[in-house]
């Protein structure tokens, strides 16, 4: 949904009983819908780790060209039912910069953002 936005398609993966609990998203599969709808059409989504136990899921992953002077690094948990998300809370930072950086590493991937990695990396 975040890079392609096919809301048809995002409406048979998200419960039309969705509850969201992020404090930036309106209530409802409408709100994250909305909220998408209205983000520059620079957004991009960019998935990393993925951990799943039972019916919760959490993807750690990268939110650029969302209109802030940073990107967001996210920690997505979601709460899947017979293949639809039913639930959702998120855990957002801003992403840093290899010289704000105080352990060296960046803090989604391999590389810092906007710097292709070395083969000495």
């Amino acid at each position: 949904m975040f890079n392609k936005r096919d809301y048809a398609a995002a409406e048979r993966f998200w419960s039309s009983n969705y509850i969201q609990h992020s404090a930036h998203i309106e209530p409802g599969r409408e709100g994250l819908f909305n909220l998408i709808k209205a983000a520059p059409a620079s957004l991009k989504y960019e998935p990393g780790v993925i951990v799943a136990e039972e019916d919760f899921v959490i993807v750690h992953g990268r939110f650029s060209g969302i209109g802030r002077p940073r990107n967001w690094i996210a920690a997505d948990v979601v709460r899947i039912v017979d293949g639809v998300l039913v639930e959702h809370w998120d855990v957002l930072q801003d992403e840093v910069a290899r010289a704000e950086s105080k352990s060296g590493l960046p803090m989604f991937g391999d590389s810092f953002a906007g710097e292709a990695m070395s083969r000495s990396e």
